[in-house]
């Protein structure tokens, strides 16, 4: 007796089974595939297009305005959940296609699951070539979604229907790996998605999978317990991988009994709530004084989920002990053997649970908790003076803006941002209040993330006051998707900070002896360079056209009141504040690399060459 089947589309059949995929972790079930964000084209509208129209009472759908935007607010849905549930993203072939890499990428750097399906070419070559093909005149099988193999974790081009099945289950497998996870492409031929096959019936039932957290290995947990017992100053790096894991609880069980401090990626910031008395802030390039004081002369850093970036070690010169040894836990071996670690391949709350039980009785000694406690104590009077303003009838500056949204926030809200100068202000300064307040892509620090994420974490969390904090040179590169959270209410929180251009940029470009070239939105002046007065963009009357509600916002005071009523909306709504230059930047407590010109005619580039040669010979190889 043959097995029960069912005629339908490839495409058809992808939707049903995505749709009964879901995910298990600690007995708690998820639905993995939580909706289907499109933009049609003729490579997936008679394909993808039809089969979510065929099946939208089991696959929701989300109209996108801009390929890159649909990725990134799927991104910011998986980390609003754990990476226990994704969303999928649909494009036409060509330049639809080609608009996801950098999305992809993105998320793939971040580890962070997202599952891509654009339309191809056909595997008949009946048309050929297609509209929007790219014609390789020695590889026929090439096609522009090539160009998303280095950026996905998994890729395969279906061009059969019957190798839907293998391909579909090794696309979920990595999607669910915790070790393995990031950007998921199945290129889709447009012929293929519309060809009918007998599926087995099983291919469409429910399938859970289970997302594991696997232990320390015993020699592993026996010889980092011997390293933290011997060290006289452990730091611990805290990356995203303890929200991803949900190991915050477990994280501070283990301050708690140990005393040890905890100082903080841009992605695990929160990880420790800003007032415990071991959370110092940021570390690295945009870290605070006291994480990086404690990191130059500490004898064992234990990193627990973080990649070690060149901001977090800034660029190999903040680790200064010469007998600093490293301790790494990562659920993936690849991280925890960075910077040539004694390592914990595991999950993150299960290894900590187990150093936490096996360091009973042990902590670090009075003197050097006193030590780091005045440290921070020092530090809050610093971010409490850069968020303070003085004069409520003045132009704000940068800070004092986080200042006006840091008293309006709650503990639930999300704060996301991405790029710019704001990603330092945020790291330095920002005081989380809960594990998913603070929602900084820094892995990429692609500009244009910020509002889409907003749109995927708004989904992901319905009832919480979601904020997008965005400069103008951000804003610019990417503001579509403010069509699409008008068009589906979500309200999300924009909070437009406009310095008239690349602010970041601007001030490195100054460091490094490139004078702020092509960084500030000016005209041109007499003598040709970008000099002189501002732009005259409304970009608050640009997000009103779009159907944001604005509030615009001149002084301190207009601002708290902007964001206070902003807080309330049910409409999406854009707070919009053009901000004062800074009286006193706060400088960098840690140094970044960016090579500056060897040889120059110019006195800036010369200045910070001297400057540069300086820094770098800071630099360790942790061997």
């Amino acid at each position: 007796m043959s097995a029960a089947t069912r005629r339908l589309t490839t495409a058809q059949a992808l939707v049903r089974f995505l749709a009964a995929q879901y995910t298990e972790r600690d007995g708690v079930h998820h639905r993995l595939i939580t909706g289907t964000w499109g933009i049609f084209g003729h490579g997936n509208v008679a394909g993808l297009g039809q089969a979510l129209v065929e099946y939208a009472d089991v696959m929701p759908y989300h109209q996108g305005r801009s390929e890159q935007a649909m990725v990134h607010a799927a991104v910011g849905h998986a980390r609003q959940l754990n990476r226990l549930r994704v969303q999928a993203v649909t494009t036409s072939i060509g330049p639809g296609a080609t608009n996801l890499v950098t999305g992809a990428a993105l998320a793939t750097v971040n580890r962070l699951p997202v599952l891509l399906l654009p339309g191809d070419y056909f595997a008949s070559h009946a048309a050929d070539p297609l509209l929007q093909q790219l014609e390789h005149p020695v590889e026929a099988d090439v096609s522009v979604n090539d160009a998303l193999r280095p950026v996905s974790r998994y890729f395969d081009r279906v061009t059969r229907p019957e190798a839907l099945v293998a391909s579909a289950l090794k696309a979920v497998r990595v999607l669910t790996d915790p070790a393995e996870t990031g950007a998921v492409t199945l290129a889709l031929p447009q012929d293929v998605q519309s060809e009918a096959h007998d599926w087995p019936e099983e291919f469409f039932a429910d399938r859970v999978w289970h997302v594991r957290r696997p232990a320390p290995d015993p020699e592993e947990l026996a010889e980092a317990v011997r390293a933290v017992r011997a060290a006289e100053r452990p730091l611990i790096v805290a990356g995203g991988g303890v929200h991803h894991s949900e190991a915050e609880q477990a994280l501070k069980a283990l301050v708690d009994a140990t005393g040890i401090p905890v100082a903080s990626t841009q992605a695990g910031k929160g990880a420790l709530r800003h007032d415990h008395p071991a959370d110092l802030g940021g570390i690295g390039h945009t870290g605070t004084a006291v994480s990086d004081e404690l990191a130059r002369t500490a004898d064992l850093v234990i990193g627990v989920g973080t990649r070690y970036s060149d901001f977090t070690t800034a660029s190999g010169t903040l680790f200064q002990r010469p007998d600093v040894r490293f301790l790494n836990l990562n659920i993936t071996a690849f991280d925890a053997h960075k910077l040539a670690a004694r390592t914990l391949v595991c999950d993150a709350r299960s290894g900590l649970t187990a150093l936490a039980e096996a360091l009973s009785g042990h902590r670090v000694d009075a003197a050097y908790e006193a030590e780091y406690r005045a440290g921070k104590a020092r530090w809050e009077e610093t971010v409490r003076a850069a968020l303070r303003a003085d004069d409520d009838g003045a132009v704000p500056t940068q800070t004092q803006v986080l200042g006006a949204l840091d008293a309006v926030v709650g503990d639930e809200d999300v704060v996301i941002n991405a790029a710019g100068s704001l990603p330092g202000d945020l790291h330095k300064l920002w005081r989380a209040r809960s594990p998913r307040q603070y929602h900084l892509e820094y892995g990429y620090s692609c500009m244009g993330y910020e509002i889409p994420a907003a749109l995927g974490v708004q989904q992901a969390a319905p009832d919480t006051p979601v904020w997008a904090l965005v400069g103008d040179g951000t804003y610019l590169m990417n503001p579509t998707e403010i069509v699409t959270a008008v068009q589906e209410n979500l309200p999300v929180k924009l909070v437009l900070v406009q310095n008239h251009g690349y602010a970041s940029i601007g001030g490195l470009s100054e460091s490094v002896g490139a004078e702020r070239f092509g960084t500030d939105y000016r005209h041109r002046a007499a003598d040709g360079s970008f000099t002189g007065a501002p732009l005259p963009v409304d970009l608050a009357a640009n997000a009103a056209s779009l159907g944001m509600d604005v509030l615009r916002a001149k002084t301190v005071r207009e601002l708290r009141e902007a964001l206070v009523a902003a807080r309330a909306a049910t409409r999406p709504t854009c707070v919009y504040v053009e901000t004062a230059p800074p009286s006193a930047a706060l400088p960098a407590e840690a140094w970044w690399d960016v090579p500056v010109a060897e040889v120059s005619a110019r006195e800036a580039a010369t200045a910070a060459r001297t400057a540069y040669e300086r820094s770098v010979a800071d630099r360790r190889h942790h061997l």
